[in-house]
């Protein structure tokens, strides 16, 4: 598998103390001769910056999500209307799709965050076909993004260096971008990540907590970026070898590797968590989402892992009970 396969194919201080409040014991002797002095202000020492390269770094980016505009149409039925369509992400224009319900809206919506595809045979919208549409006839506006460096997304030559978070800050801003859509709900909108796009999902809820309303995952890559990286990237040995060259090894470098590394943070997680994945996927394993699972369980947040007894890697006979429950899901949680 190629480094692009790097995914899966297809993330207080203490309270001052109070300040003194004796004073001086009133006195009716003359008052001293020495001047009383008080003490220097001291300026406090500024954070650091965070290593750009980081999810520290995506959590005080200024996003600017917007300009969704429709294009041509690319499919119509009874249920929904399939449109191509780009939208702003910082400086990159990012293309996808966009599947608008035929019921009366404003709808429900979710970004759709797909897995891996070599971007030189990626074209627009693919990748979670199945559950673009079964979304849209069940009243979803769905969009689903293609990332920079896909389809007629711009180019970001620092894409895979840079360990792919520019996909993260596409997701982020294609919320944002749905979130002025007239066909949407803008107090309703959650995320859906396949394989790497599961761990997409991770870092978005990660570094913006409170963006979305859930976030439901299948057969996701680990919430441990060295574990991916060692999986798919390492292999690729020109692009590994750059990767090391400018951070280093997660051993010799752990702080770097730690901070691109979701489940570090999951602390910061505000949304429920939907998890599925088959217990016979030999591309991203089990245990992956089984630690994920307990990470977030033991950062008290509200996460459900289901399994899939003989389901692979792109599910099968399960995946209609998988969308069930990840329909029911939303709609518990107000999606």
């Amino acid at each position: 598998m190629t480094t692009a396969a790097i995914a899966c194919t297809d993330d207080g201080a203490a309270p001052s103390a109070p300040a003194s409040s004796a004073t001086s014991p009133t006195s009716s002797a003359a008052p001293p001769t020495t001047p009383s002095t008080t003490a220097p202000s001291v300026s406090p020492v500024p954070s650091p910056a965070p290593h750009p390269v980081s999810l520290q770094a995506l959590t005080t980016k200024k996003y600017n999500g917007g300009d969704l505009r429709l294009g041509r149409v690319l499919a119509r039925n009874p249920a929904y209307t399939r449109y191509h369509v780009t939208y702003r992400s910082g400086t990159l224009t990012i293309s996808g799709i966009l599947n608008v319900p035929s019921t009366p809206g404003p709808h429900p919506a979710l970004v759709l965050n797909h897995g891996y595809i070599d971007p030189a045979v990626y074209t627009n919208g693919r990748g979670l076909m199945r559950e673009q549409d079964y979304l849209a006839r069940r009243g979803y506006v769905v969009l689903h993004t293609d990332y920079r460096n896909h389809a007629q997304s711009s180019k970001d030559p620092n894409s895979e260096v840079n360990l792919r978070l520019g996909y993260t800050e596409d997701v982020v801003n294609a919320v944002l971008a749905l979130r002025t859509s007239q066909y949407v709900d803008p107090s309703r909108i959650a995320l859906l990540g396949r394989s790497m796009g599961g761990g997409i999902t991770y870092n978005v809820l990660v570094t913006k907590p409170g963006l979305v309303k859930a976030a439901v995952v299948f057969a996701p890559v680990s919430s441990d970026a060295a574990d991916n990286f060692n999986r798919w990237t390492r292999p690729d040995r020109p692009i590994a070898a750059r990767i090391l060259r400018t951070y280093g090894e997660p051993a010799a470098n752990p702080s770097f590797w730690r901070n691109v590394s979701a489940v570090n943070f999951f602390g910061r997680v505000t949304e429920p968590v939907l998890i599925h994945h088959g217990e016979s996927d030999s591309t991203c394993p089990i245990a992956w989402s089984r630690e994920t699972l307990a990470a977030l369980k033991a950062a008290g947040k509200d996460a459900t892992l289901f399994t899939y007894p003989g389901e692979e890697h792109a599910f099968g006979p399960a995946w209609p009970t998988s969308m069930a429950r990840t329909v029911g899901f939303l709609k518990q949680h107000g999606v």
